[in-house]
């Protein structure tokens, strides 16, 4: 059976359309099993239907016009229950249904096997038996197999529209589904980028030339940054001071130690430059990869491009132009900064990566250009859709292909209402963040680099909410000494004075190891991380506090912040070299301030004594992203659980509120800083639980604001009180749905009504 199981694999996947995969699978199915009939049944979910699509052993008049109601039948039981159904005698079992159009009555024997992708179960293979039949375990493995191999076919099929033609009444096809990274509506057509070059082909090669592989290696780097200036100085009006600091980001990356002392060193070692680079990029991929913070691990495809750039001018290539069509949509596996920058802004309608999440670049500078875009869409067939038809859903993350009629009109219509709401929101900018009973709440940034230039936008926040300082420790081949941290700390300092910029302290560990500090961990989430690493090196933790304290000098906007701290000693011990940095200071002539110092809430330690910190530091600001992974015990990039992490759980809620309740014994404020800060649904929550000030990316500061000038602190307090009875997280969010409705911003987080 397994040669039968590797043949008829090997047809399904040279068939030229899913008609053909069909019929191979029923004729061959029942030949290898020896049953009297083998069908297809496909689930049209759209009109709540299963629609026989192929059969051999029943009358063939019946394909496409035999549909059993969805959930009828024994085809019904195998899709909700998604697992095999075998019986001897299906005529007895009580969901048994006859149809006599396909002249099953005279068989007994039923194997139904569910044909499953990404949990969703897509349709049913059936087995019968004219006599009483239970089929063999190996049998029932054999299809389950081949039901499997079925689940990719059809899926392709109904992103190229084969399968609503097949189906003969032109119903729309369904989306495919990824990750919302961007908000808005995008139509338009698909153009497919690539990468043009490929470091994973380059092989290994002996040079003895190594000064002319090291001019080379240097001439390319050069070239890749007069790129990347080239490509900042394209988009820099179009985004914000945040998202143009990835630009500083790549250059930081570009210039590296790692990078470029990494790959001279194994080009001294007797490596021609391509081979020497292709390895650098490998293990300062690898080190990115193995990070549990999304943000950080996104950085690993940045790493990646650049390695592509760079390998591009080695091999002296030019990319060939691209004729960009009047509504684009940027399509690819992976799409770089230079391809986006590349597509002029008036011509870009949306983006879609098969891989990557809202964390990646493509997400970040969609949302600073305001591009819609969807993230790991995996079942998108890149090499199938140039020129065709696309919307991309940045609400849902959604995407459809070749769409028909009634799909496009709905988001044409939807487009327009986005257009209008747009314009609605930028009339917000400069207005107060202020409720209609008068309560005002500050919006922060959460960022990690800062451009030097002072672009459009960065006036709309109150000021930098969590400024994360990993990233340049991170891109070096040793810790950063004094003055180079200063010379970062304070230019982030300078651009939002007088305004307060919150610095988080170092936050390594486990996922976030450094090149050259490494350290190997079974469980990086509850290992040595955060404040835990800095207080077992003081002399790191005493640097950067130094730096950050020299930089505040005569600008008094500086705030530190504390990660990962999940007892009260790691405050007291925290804060003794804190102040015995700043007395050295004082010793050695700088006129530094001590500044107010907070404490990052993001472990259940933390929440359970909210108040003895509040009692020991100036302010807390509350993690929800780590907080809701270890309250719920999920790690939302495990794709396993990762249904289970959501910030609405009730145990979510409570924990905020004894956040709170032990900060106001002291009369401390609290902050939020994660993504359920920059979420206009959370606002009621937030609003009506008393948080003084939120802290998100650029991107959702005017949606939030939107929300706080929409609706008073007494009617958050309301549906905070409703919200607090539910049980559900569910539930919880269907309350704030209905509550955004009812004030006229649905819009916000999902399109239409």
């Amino acid at each position: 059976m397994l040669e039968s199981l590797r043949r008829i694999v090997q047809e399904v996947n040279n068939a030229p359309d899913l008609e053909q995969a069909l019929t191979i699978i029923v004729r061959r199915v029942k030949q290898a099993v020896n049953a009297d009939v083998c069908s297809v049944y496909l689930n049209d979910f759209e009109n709540r239907r299963h629609v026989l699509h192929a059969t051999e052993g029943l009358r063939q008049d019946a394909v496409g016009r035999v549909r059993l109601e969805l959930g009828r039948g024994l085809i019904g039981l195998v899709s909700e229950r998604a697992e095999p159904i075998n019986l001897d005698n299906a005529a007895t079992h009580p969901r048994y249904e006859c149809i006599i159009d396909t002249g099953e009555e005279r068989y007994h024997g039923f194997l139904g096997a569910p044909i499953i992708q990404n949990r969703k179960v897509l349709g049913v293979l059936v087995l019968r038996q004219r006599r009483r039949r239970h089929f063999a375990e190996d049998e029932v493995t054999f299809v389950m197999t081949l039901a499997s191999q079925l689940a990719g076919a059809i899926t392709y099929a109904r992103t190229s529209g084969e399968l609503a033609r097949l189906q003969h009444d032109g119903i729309p096809q369904r989306f495919l589904p990824g990750l919302a990274a961007s908000p808005g509506i995008g139509i338009g057509v698909a153009v497919v980028v690539y990468p043009a070059a490929d470091l994973d082909a380059v092989p290994d090669r002996r040079s003895d030339e190594a000064e002319a592989e090291t001019a080379d290696f240097r001439r390319a780097v050069q070239k890749v940054a007069s790129d990347l200036d080239r490509f900042a100085a394209r988009t820099q009006a179009h985004l914000s001071a945040e998202d143009m600091a990835l630009f500083d980001a790549w250059r930081l990356m570009l210039e590296s130690d790692t990078l470029i002392d990494g790959t001279l060193t194994r080009i001294r070692a007797g490596n021609w430059a391509p081979g020497a680079l292709r390895d650098t990029i490998a293990e300062h991929a690898r080190v990115f990869d193995n990070m549990d913070d999304a943000y950080l691990r996104e950085r690993a495809s940045d790493v990646r491009d650049l390695g592509r750039c760079i390998l591009m001018h080695l091999q002296n290539q030019t990319a060939a132009p691209i004729q960009y069509p009047p509504q684009t949509i940027l399509v690819g596996e992976e799409i770089s900064a230079m391809q986006i920058a590349d597509v002029p802004r008036e011509k870009l309608m949306g983006m879609v990566s098969t891989t990557g999440s809202g964390s990646s670049h493509v997400g970040i500078l969609a949302r600073g250009m305001g591009v819609p875009a969807a993230m790991g869409v995996s079942d998108l067939p890149v090499g199938r859709v140039e020129g065709r038809e696309m919307v991309v859903d940045g609400y849902r993350g959604r995407v459809y292909v070749s769409p028909g009629p009634a799909v496009r009109s709905e988001y044409q219509r939807l487009a327009a209402d986005d257009e209008a709401l747009s314009a609605e929101l930028q009339a917000l900018r400069h207005l107060p963040a202020e409720t209609t009973d008068g309560y005002l709440i500050p919006l922060y940034l959460n960022t990690g680099l800062v451009s030097e230039t002072r672009p459009l936008g960065i006036e709309e926040s109150a000021g930098v909410g969590l400024y994360r300082t990993e990233l340049p420790f991170i891109v070096r081949d040793s810790f950063p000494g004094e003055g180079a941290q200063m010379a970062n700390y304070r230019r982030v300092l300078e651009l939002f004075a007088p305004r307060p910029v919150t610095i988080r302290t170092l936050d390594i560990g486990g996922d976030k190891p450094l090149p050259y500090f490494p350290m190997h961990e079974a469980n990086p989430f509850l290992g040595w991380r955060g404040i835990r690493i800095t207080l077992d090196h003081p002399e790191i933790f005493l640097t950067q506090v130094r730096a950050i304290l020299r930089a505040a000098i005569g600008l008094d906007n500086l705030q530190l912040l504390l990660p990962m701290v999940s007892t009260v000693t790691e405050v007291d011990d925290a804060m003794q070299l804190i102040r015995r940095a700043h007395d050295e200071l004082l010793e050695e002539g700088y006129q530094v301030r001590m500044p107010p110092v907070g404490v990052m809430i993001e472990v259940p330690a933390a929440v359970y004594q909210a108040e003895a910190l509040a009692r020991r530091v100036d302010f807390l600001s509350v993690g929800t992203n780590d907080l809701t992974q270890y309250l719920l015990a999920v790690d939302r990039n495990n794709p396993h659980v990762a249904k289970l992490y959501n910030e609405y759980h009730p145990a979510v809620l409570r924990a905020l509120l004894q956040i709170l309740t032990g900060a106001r014994l002291h009369g401390k404020e609290v902050s939020v800083c994660g993504e359920m800060a920059g979420d206009p649904l959370a606002t009621f929550l937030l609003l009506g639980m008393g948080v003084h000030s939120l802290s998100m990316g650029a991107g959702s500061l005017l949606r939030v604001k939107k929300v706080i000038r929409s609706i008073s602190k007494a009617r958050a307090r309301e549906v905070l009180k409703v919200a607090l009875q539910c049980e559900e997280p569910s539930a919880v969010r269907r309350l704030l749905l209905d509550a955004l409705e009812t004030v006229g911003l649905g819009a916000l987080v999902r399109p239409g009504r």
